[in-house]
């Protein structure tokens, strides 16, 4: 059975973040000018934007197996590939953002793009009876 935890540990929780959150706001202020200008540092800062919703974007997929669904009705492709109509959708309207923010250069746009996509990728693959 799952306990909560007790409020000891989550006081402990709360400062331990705070004085890493502290430590690397403080960081470039510390640091001598010097090290903030290496190379290998300029370069991850530069990569480090992309990686990071990279990530964002690759753990909001629901990847779910096709039988995590006991009522649904597999077919063919959702068996072979292992994509749920979820997983589907939710690739189609990315790459549609994705298109559309690169045509557009709105960030504002690209979300109501991407909301309206996958609503409409969703529509249209129950209709399909994609399951």
């Amino acid at each position: 059975m799952n306990t909560p935890p007790d409020n000891v540990y989550l006081i402990a929780a709360t400062f331990a973040m705070a004085l890493v959150t502290l430590l690397t706001r403080l960081t470039p202020i510390i640091l001598p000018k010097r090290l903030l200008d290496a190379p290998l540092l300029l370069a991850v800062n530069k990569a480090l934007p992309l990686s990071v919703m990279t990530l964002l974007i690759l753990t909001s997929l629901h990847w779910q197996q096709p039988n995590a669904m006991p009522n649904a009705m597999p077919n063919a492709m959702s068996v072979s590939l292992g994509l749920s109509p979820l997983l589907m959708a939710e690739i189609l309207a990315l790459i549609v953002v994705l298109l559309s923010y690169h045509w557009k250069k709105q960030l504002l746009l690209s979300m109501l793009v991407g909301i309206a996509s996958l609503n409409g990728f969703l529509w249209g693959l129950n209709l399909i009876g994609f399951q």
